[in-house]
């Protein structure tokens, strides 16, 4: 069974006991694709050509020519262009639009013998965190249909958590890797702003998108770190710094000064499950022989309010080119300029997506650009300050990935601004650059799956998968 399988290594050790093939491995997946449609994680499956690849891979594989990612079955986010396939942001303005390129580390999947299944549902350009705001409608939880996977790349966790491909790339803005990957019991990883190539990434916040991989191993969030990070000619926001073979050299830690944020504990918003679950991994840590203490960040109430006005800023310039004149959704009853304008937008996009264009354009106007935009930038600076100080002292700062598990699909408040506080655990990487990963954490008394977060210093993520690694085997104890 496809889903048996926790890493590639396994893989390629039944491939090469010929207990299995790539092509074996495609057909499977696409079988559990099919069984589990109602999931909605898939927007679009290459059925045809990932069978094709696959019996080009496995004649590689015999030819002991194949790249470092043969035998990896992967799905890709709906933002990520691929050549000659169509990529929509989960979006109605951007249906039926076909990428005339790949994004930088498409090329560099498919360059080792990565083979793409399919692209994956998602919250509309990636704005939300229940991936409820999609055009095609929301993606249901595996471990409970009646639950939200997390968002924005809700589809591409679920497609992992049940199976229906073996890791996916996802996007990380705000949280939309990890948070998704705590909902679904999986490992998701943002690595350091500047690691990867956005090129070909569909943008929403310049300044915090980040590509990421989903996977049920640290051994695979390696390997697929490795292969896409790197500089990137088309990609000035890269930093020219040596991509080490990270999977290579995952090794056990010597013992780490952990910093938890007490307000994880204190908080009345923080659901009593994800309290008692961190209390018990620092019991855990503590015994075996870390440091781990609790530090006040005064800033915790201003990450919020501050990624989202310079995120919103940020999207609002960034779709100001989807306008139905150049490509994508054009409105049938427009008559002019203006009105194409208008009406392509208008019912093009989204609501959230809509309330976010409107919200960033009304923090850049005249008049409030100071207040809003300038002083968030401000405080942007702050956050980043007072977090590398604290990581100056600790090599961690661990906190819940989220404040509650999963919740009901169609549940959430009404007021967008509740919603939004989900990701008061996730920006801080996001504001700051930093490296962070979600981890499985066990499940609460409902079975629903609960995640923990380390975040680390800048390109220090050898050292956070190295302890992540560890801390998942701690689990077992």
């Amino acid at each position: 069974m496809t889903d048996s399988y926790s890493s590639l290594t396994q893989i390629k050790g039944d491939i090469a006991l010929g207990k299995t093939t790539v092509e074996k491995l495609v057909k499977g997946y696409l079988d559990k694709i099919s069984a589990n449609r109602r999931l909605n994680a898939f927007n679009e499956v290459f059925k045809d050509e990932a069978l094709i690849n696959a019996r080009k891979v496995d004649l590689r594989i015999k030819d002991g020519t194949a790249g470092k990612l043969a035998g990896m079955v992967i799905a890709i986010k709906d933002n990520i262009c691929y050549k000659g396939h169509k990529v929509s942001a989960s979006s109605k303005i951007l249906e039926n639009f076909t990428s005339v390129y790949s994004a930088t580390i498409v090329d560099r999947l498919l360059a080792e013998d990565a083979v793409i299944i399919g692209r994956c549902n998602c919250d509309e350009f990636a704005m939300g965190a229940s991936n409820e705001n999609s055009f095609f409608g929301p993606v249901k939880n595996y471990a409970d249909e009646t639950r939200v996977p997390g968002g924005s790349s809700g589809g591409s966790a679920v497609a992992v958590q049940a199976g229906m491909c073996h890791a996916a790339i996802g996007t990380d803005t705000g949280g939309s890797v990890r948070q998704p990957a705590s909902f679904c019991g999986l490992i998701g990883l943002k690595p350091t702003y500047g690691r990867i190539s956005r090129h070909g990434i569909i943008a929403y916040a310049s300044s915090f998108d980040q590509v990421g991989p989903i996977t049920k191993s640290i051994e695979d969030a390696a390997l697929l770190l490795e292969v896409m990070a790197g500089t990137d000619e088309y990609d000035s926001t890269l930093k020219d710094i040596p991509v080490p073979e990270y999977s290579k050299n995952i090794a056990a830690p010597a013992p780490k000064k952990i910093a938890y944020m007490q307000e994880a504990l204190s908080s009345p918003g923080v659901d009593d499950e994800v309290k008692n679950n961190l209390v018990r991994y620092i019991d855990k840590l503590r015994a075996d022989g870390h440091t781990v203490k609790p530090i006040a960040f005064e800033l915790l109430d201003y990450l919020v309010p501050t990624y989202y006005i310079l995120a919103m800023a940020e999207a609002s310039s960034n779709l100001s080119r989807y306008d139905g004149v150049h490509y994508g959704y054009r409105s049938p009853d427009s008559v002019d300029l203006v009105s194409t304008y208008k009406k392509s937008r208008s019912e093009g996009f989204g609501k959230e997506v809509k309330r976010r264009i409107m919200l960033g354009t009304f923090v850049l106007s005249a008049g409030y650009y100071d207040a809003y935009f300038a002083k968030a930038q401000k405080v942007r600076r702050m956050i980043r300050e007072k977090t590398e100080a604290i990581l100056k002292e600790y090599d961690f700062i661990m906190v819940p990935t989220a404040p509650e598990p999963a919740f009901p699909i169609g549940k959430r408040p009404k007021d967008p601004v509740v919603t939004y506080l989900a990701d008061i655990f996730t920006v801080q990487a996001s504001l700051t650059g930093a490296p962070a990963i979600s981890l499985p954490s066990g499940n609460n008394t409902k079975g629903l799956p609960l995640g923990l977060q380390l975040l680390s210093k800048h390109f220090h993520e050898q050292e956070l998968l190295n302890f992540s690694r560890y801390f998942l085997e701690l689990q077992k104890i």
